[in-house]
């Protein structure tokens, strides 16, 4: 009989632990992160889905050392084994940029409106990889077939102004792609966009990924966008991860309220003409000074007096579903509250009672 053969657990590519970001103001502190972990493996993608300020944006620009000095980051941020902070205080010259590299959700703030896109392309491939100007110009061309571009020939001679906001991200996508990174990190990438071009972009950066096995984390508000395109999904509100799970599990089983109502919110195709969306109700919470409760409380329909003890920690086992939530949707105690509250008089209150359950995170 053959010995047994233990598989090693596959390692990440990517591994962050505890971060959190903090900017003094006048007012006082704003805790834009707080304490996200999660780990991001080779060719996978990792959505990370939350309402605006919820510490998405943040989190990725702590990843790629964008941050103002003004920035407080504590945490441990590993790509490949290398301590990230450590290359970025060091100032290593050819990893941001060509390891890891981003697309920005808006691609007029991400171009020169005085420089043509061919030229801001080859600047790429000039810095980093040392081509001449006629070589990198020869490469924006090809990159910008790459993605889609018509008549990459031609649009190489234009300026930002001259294209619209479809190409103008495409040109984006081939910056980021030039040097063959491991790593892209497309945040809101389709956000000044229509809803057809939008999805043709989402085709692209998942076809290009899989096509160079690159692994990807995708930041988004909407959880439409990350179904059927993400591995693993990250739910964050107000600066933490309230829910993290592969996609079929969150999508099928999800347990936090928040994700719930995210995805209530999400018109379908099937509903009548007509119909009323089902926004959350409230407002995200304020960063400065968040009060030692769960933050998502004040706007849970189904929210009980133990929700305001303390921060709910994720719980579940490591590497599978995780939730940071007292009442999870679809058990017993989530039942039972939702039934409290109902009978509390949540309806006369205004505030809308739907979904199968839920309680507070």
């Amino acid at each position: 009989m053959a010995p047994d053969q233990t598989t090693a657990a596959p390692v990440p590519l990517l591994s962050v632990r505890d971060l959190h970001v903090r900017f003094p103001t006048e007012r006082g502190t704003v805790n834009a992160v707080n304490g996200v972990s999660f780990d991001l493996y080779e060719g996978k993608t990792l959505a990370i889905v939350g309402e605006s300020g919820s510490g998405k944006s943040v989190t990725a620009k702590t990843l790629m050392n964008l941050l103002p000095r003004t920035a407080r980051v504590s945490g441990e941020v590993t790509y490949d084994g290398r301590d990230v902070r450590a290359l970025a205080a060091e100032k290593v010259k050819h990893f941001f940029g060509v390891q890891m590299t981003m697309v920005f959700q808006d691609p007029m703030t991400s171009l020169n409106p005085v420089k043509k896109v061919g030229e801001q392309i080859a600047e790429t491939l000039r810095y980093h990889l040392g081509r001449s100007r006629s070589e990198a110009l020869e490469e924006a061309v090809e990159l910008l077939d790459v993605v889609g571009m018509p008549e990459p020939a031609r649009r190489v001679s234009q300026y930002p102004h001259e294209l619209s906001g479809g190409l103008r991200q495409r040109v984006v996508i081939a910056m980021a792609l030039a040097c063959q990174p491991r790593l892209l990190i497309a945040d809101e990438p389709t956000t000044a966009v229509d809803v057809t071009v939008q999805k043709h972009l989402l085709d692209l950066l998942d076809e290009l990924r899989r096509n160079r096995g690159m692994s990807m984390i995708l930041i988004t508000h909407d959880l439409g966008v990350a179904h059927g395109r993400a591995d693993d999904v990250a739910v964050m509100y107000a600066g933490r991860v309230v829910e993290t799970a592969d996609a079929r599990t969150l999508f099928f089983d999800m347990r936090h309220p928040y994700t719930e109502a995210l995805l209530r919110s999400i018109p379908r195709i099937d509903d009548p003409v007509h119909h009323r969306l089902d926004p959350i109700p409230g407002r995200p919470p304020e960063l400065i000074d968040p009060p030692d409760e769960c933050a998502f409380a004040p706007r849970c329909i189904y929210a009980q007096s133990d929700c305001l003890g303390g921060v709910p920690e994720l719980s579940g086992l490591v590497g599978l579903h995780r939730f940071a939530c007292l009442h999870p949707t679809g058990t017993e105690r989530g039942m039972a509250a939702m039934s409290s509250n109902r009978a509390a008089g949540a309806t006369a209150a205004g505030l809308p009672v739907t979904g199968s359950g839920g309680g507070s995170g």
